[in-house]
């Protein structure tokens, strides 16, 4: 049932904010000449996927988890993307796709084994990763991997249709400040 609301909600979603994706993309043609940001993430059964977002961070940028990464890489676009959770919208493209769901643990990177290790021993990546969920609204970001662990796995173990639905209206009201950035 939630992959239906998912996939009808990405798909008006992409629909409907096709205007504001596109003004989005041109600020970031001017902002880093690379407006999109990929990234291979683990999915479901540990699968890997390409997630997109917009670019918040100058190109030259690492590619590490966001708590690891230099608060000066963020642009000036990036920061306003980020504290308005804009940067998040091209995810709707992977979440139409069934890479994603709107709510779910937020995917990580492959290099992040300690994370990998404690989501693994608590059967985290047998659902689709999120946009938002628990975590998020919670402020738990990846660099506390044990308690990000355990709150996924509490979040999957109570999901319904109204938890859903309140994940998604949590953070669209500005529940959760996102990933924390070194500062």
């Amino acid at each position: 049932m939630l992959r239906v609301f998912d996939f009808l909600f990405s798909f008006f979603g992409l629909l409907f904010g096709c205007p504001v994706l596109l003004i989005i993309f041109l600020f970031g043609l001017f902002d880093t000449g690379s407006p999109f940001f990929f990234q291979e993430r683990v999915g479901r059964r540990k699968e890997p996927f390409r997630l997109v977002k917009f670019r918040t961070m100058s190109k030259d940028t690492a590619s590490v988890a966001s708590h690891l990464a230099n608060s000066s890489s963020i642009t000036k676009l990036g920061g306003f993307l980020r504290r308005t959770k804009l940067d998040e919208l091209p995810q709707l493209w992977n979440v139409l796709m069934g890479d994603m769901s709107l709510v779910g643990p937020r995917p990580n990177l492959f290099n992040q084994e300690e994370l990998i290790k404690e989501r693994d021993n608590l059967g985290v990546y047998s659902v689709r990763p999120g946009i938002t969920g628990l975590a998020q609204i919670k402020n738990i970001d990846m660099s506390t991997p044990e308690l990000l662990a355990q709150t996924d796995a509490k979040m999957i173990s109570t999901m319904s249709v109204a938890y859903y639905f309140k994940y998604i209206f949590l953070t669209v009201t500005g529940r959760g400040q996102g990933d924390r950035v070194r500062r």
